[in-house]
């Protein structure tokens, strides 16, 4: 879309953005759009941030080296997502909502920009979504990564549809045309989608998604097909509600009971004491799952079915009761933590292989009527953690009401491998690592806002770590390293980049008017090559290796270069892109034609004669002589009488002698 961008940077102001009315199906239900703080920086290195959920908190530091021009932060009051398209029904209309405009690194399709969303968390495997507009002339490949360092699936990516915000007959739709049927598409295969087939600018081309997995790192790639090419990216989360009661089975409702909500993520989102009444309640909660609700039972007393519950507000709001009792000896507690001490949420411990619960957020466990007799503690195992010895013997004598407490167990967290991918000295976001394992499994970890990556908590051997380059960079050293993995972690597993630069520019004429079909050639880097502008004067060159280049302009037949027809410009291993390297053409002047007489051909200033009727009198005398046609005429005329004369006289001559010659014989 073009004709709504360009009316509305003017007013990019951040605004506070509020939540929407409630959706009627359920009146707990919220919905909200992200908040952004204004765009920082300059034309390849901008920078943001961006709230999208405030409980949990999903918040994202935002990098970009999109080229300047018609970028920011937008108000929404100009253009926005109505109500009446599938993404608006769900999250509610995004109008007076604040969004962000970018473009492309460099106006040709050699030269993508990446935007890195780098979250201070992981997102929830649901509840929130992001929306991408004005995809027609353009496409833009999706990268996200998981907190484990693995690349997110198209299925994780949650592709919902493309739409139309600029569709006639949607209601509550900007003052905007497009067409119902102008929809980018979706390649599960390359997590790319591409506008329109013949890449033509139009408006309101959109799509949106849902991630179904946790996110640490989202980037988008965006690449120009054709045209001005800017996209819009708005993001939006929907909110419910936790409530319950906390009652002992004996004495009714307990007020004063601590109880905390933890997300997926393990970290504690909120909390709160009961009522009297026994009744709590966490409001405004992202609406996804995940999350544990738990109670710390008052001294003496213990939850009948563990101080923990699952809570999931993916679909519906959730009610979360808790029944306890007192404790009847003898009970059994200890404490799972790693080797530095750091409690282990989560892990399931059993006596006996039996009776089984899971450690709290401070890691600690507690069975209580442990029967008279000897028992076995087992802790199971945990993913990317080792421990020496998962079982202990505990022995519970006859008539003890004593509680037995520090059965402990300690896990050792498996080494991570990690480094950095490095492009003149700097991070490069987004980029694929892929790590082969023993046995041949592939691990994949995609770079975050800084350029790292990690391996977390690998089994012992040996790993082939191989980085796949980006679009737009050349590698400069080896791409893969074998590394050994064992009790340690292994890092500065780094890899070397230099970026690649980029160029564009216009070719106009003395008004302004583009110029299409103008050769420009680009020579450097070992390589030279002849570009041919398009019918909007527009050339570029992508995929530029470091070295100096020269811009050199042949202009049309009839044409001359107002200015300099050649440009000089060096790309470094930071891989500049030169933008406006615009050159102007003027038409070259030719001089007025005498028009020439097909009887008396010779023109003037020749030296010839000239055709009579011009100048003074009806005859043209001719140039430094001053004499007319009618002298040369007769002069004609008597140098043929001296020439005819001198011939009979030679002829006579000769007559003569050979007469003589005859009376000498």
């Amino acid at each position: 879309m073009r004709a709504p961008k360009s009316g509305i940077l003017a007013g990019a102001v951040a605004l506070a953005v509020v939540l929407v009315g409630a959706i009627p199906a359920a009146a707990a239900t919220t919905t909200r759009w992200a908040t952004w703080q204004p765009l920082t920086g300059t034309g390849g290195a901008y920078s943001t941030s961006v709230e999208i959920a405030a409980s949990p908190a999903i918040t994202a530091t935002m990098t970009s080296d999109s080229r300047a021009g018609q970028v920011g932060v937008i108000p929404g009051t100009s253009v926005w997502l109505p109500a009446s398209t599938d993404v608006g029904a769900k999250y509610g209309s995004s109008i007076n909502q604040q969004y962000l405009n970018l473009r492309p690194r460099a106006d040709n399709a050699a030269s993508p920009s990446t935007t890195t969303y780098s979250f201070t968390n992981p997102t929830p495997t649901s509840g929130w979504a992001f929306v991408l507009g004005d995809i027609d002339a353009d496409s833009v490949r999706i990268q996200a990564t998981g907190p484990d360092g693995q690349a997110l699936t198209a299925a994780q990516l949650g592709f919902q549809g493309g739409f139309n915000y600029c569709a006639p007959g949607l209601a509550g739709k900007p003052s905007c045309t497009g067409d119902a049927a102008d929809v980018p598409a979706w390649d599960p295969a390359t997590l790319t989608l591409t506008g329109n087939t013949a890449a033509a600018d139009t408006s309101g081309a959109s799509a949106w998604f849902e991630p179904s997995a946790p996110i640490s790192s989202l980037s988008f790639v965006f690449t120009r097909r054709a045209g001005f090419p800017v996209y819009q990216t708005w993001f939006a989360s929907i909110a419910r509600d936790i409530t319950g009661v906390v009652t002992d089975i004996v004495d009714g409702p307990l007020g004063g009971v601590p109880v905390s909500l933890t997300d997926a993520n393990g970290v504690i989102v909120a909390s709160t004491t009961t009522d009297p009444d026994g009744s709590y309640s966490f409001s405004g909660i992202v609406a996804s799952g995940g999350y544990t609700a738990r109670i710390t039972a008052p001294p003496g007393k213990i939850a009948v079915s563990g101080n923990a519950q699952q809570v999931d507000l993916t679909d519906a709001d959730a009610v979360t009761d808790f029944e306890v009792r007192d404790i009847v000896p003898v009970a059994v507690s200890g404490r799972v933590t790693d080797d530095d001490g750091n409690a282990l949420a989560g892990v399931t411990v059993s006596i006996d292989g039996g009776q089984s619960t899971t450690t709290d957020a401070d890691g600690f466990y507690l069975f209580d009527s442990v029967p008279v007799g000897g028992h076995t503690v087992i802790v199971s195992a945990l993913a990317g953690y080792s421990i020496t010895d998962p079982t202990q013997i505990i022995n519970v004598p006859a008539d003890s009401e004593v509680p037995i407490e520090d059965v402990d167990f300690a896990f050792v967290e498996n080494p991570t491998l990690s480094g950095a991918v490095l492009a003149n000295g700097a991070g490069v976001p987004g980029v694929t690592v892929t790590a082969t394992a023993p046995g041949g499994a592939i691990l994949t970890a995609v770079t975050d806002a800084n350029g790292d990556y990690s391996f977390p908590r690998l089994p012992s051997g040996a790993y082939d770590v191989t980085v796949t380059t980006p679009a737009g960079y050349t590698a400069t050293g080896s791409t893969t390293r074998t590394e050994s993995v064992a009790a340690d972690d292994v890092v500065d597993v780094d890899f070397a980049l230099a970026r690649l630069g980029a160029l564009d520019g216009v070719v106009r004429g003395d008004g302004g008017v583009p110029i299409a079909g103008a050769v420009v050639t680009v020579a450097g880097g070992g390589t030279s090559q002849q570009l041919t502008t398009d019918a909007a004067g527009n050339y570029g060159l992508g995929n530029l290796s470091p070295g100096t280049y020269t811009i050199t302009i042949t202009p049309p037949s009839g044409t001359t270069v107002v200015g300099s027809a050649t440009r000089t410009v060096t790309v470094t291993g930071a891989g500049e892109t030169f933008v406006d390297q615009d050159f102007t053409l003027a038409a070259i002047a030719v001089p007025p034609v005498d028009p020439v007489d097909p009887v008396n051909p010779v023109g003037p200033g020749t030296g010839g004669a000239v055709t009579p009727g011009a100048g003074s009198g009806g005859v043209t005398r001719l140039p430094g002589t001053g004499l007319g046609p009618e002298t040369f005429a007769w002069a004609g005329a008597g140098a043929a009488v001296l020439a005819l004369g001198a011939m009979l006289l030679v002829v006579s001559r000769r007559r003569s002698r050979r007469d003589s010659s005859d009376i000498d014989a």
